[in-house]
């Protein structure tokens, strides 16, 4: 088994290198843990052991103890697609679709006409009444990462607001 201990974020290594070579297509649910096995595109087993807290996002490396280098890519998943119903609903409709979403704490991805979550039949229900178009798909997941979360990549106590204690996490 490859143990891999090392994560790059995509958007800091533009190394040509990394349009090649092996990959791993995780879900999202995956991504969040910091200790799990999968298996990449070469078929090597691999023991993926990083730092408490971080989080993976499609574009990311993984370093492996021999120096390999394996992309990280987001699986199709199943998701709900969140649009404005274009016969009577604007922009604003998908605005307080995300503030109530927010308000109950749900992952969500924000992208410019829509909006993506986890399968939940009750807030599918509450977002058809509030007249917005749900759709199932299975697409990458990409949620936002919070607030206190750096550039919207990987998450970590370290840098985290000074003001914000978190008792969940240490």
């Amino acid at each position: 088994m490859l143990i891999v201990n090392r994560h790059i974020p995509g958007a800091t290594d533009p190394a040509p290198s990394r349009t090649g070579g092996a990959r791993v297509r995780l879900n999202w649910d995956t991504r969040c843990k910091s200790r799990f096995d999968a298996w990449d595109s070469a078929d090597r087993r691999i023991a993926v052991i990083l730092p408490r807290g971080t989080v993976l996002r499609g574009g990311d490396s993984l370093v492996a103890e021999d120096g390999s280098d394996i992309l990280v890519e987001a699986a199709l998943q199943p998701l709900l697609r969140i649009r404005i119903d274009g016969t009577r609903g604007g922009k604003s409709d998908l605005l307080r679709a995300a503030y109530h979403l927010g308000n109950r704490h749900v992952q969500l991805e924000v992208q410019g006409d829509f909006l993506q979550i986890e399968p939940d039949p009750v807030l599918a229900v509450m977002l058809v009444r509030m007249g917005l178009t749900v759709t199932e798909v299975a697409a990458p997941f990409e949620p936002e990462a919070g607030a206190y979360a750096p550039s919207g990549h990987a998450h970590s106590d370290h840098g985290a607001h000074p003001d914000h204690d978190d008792p969940g996490h240490s």
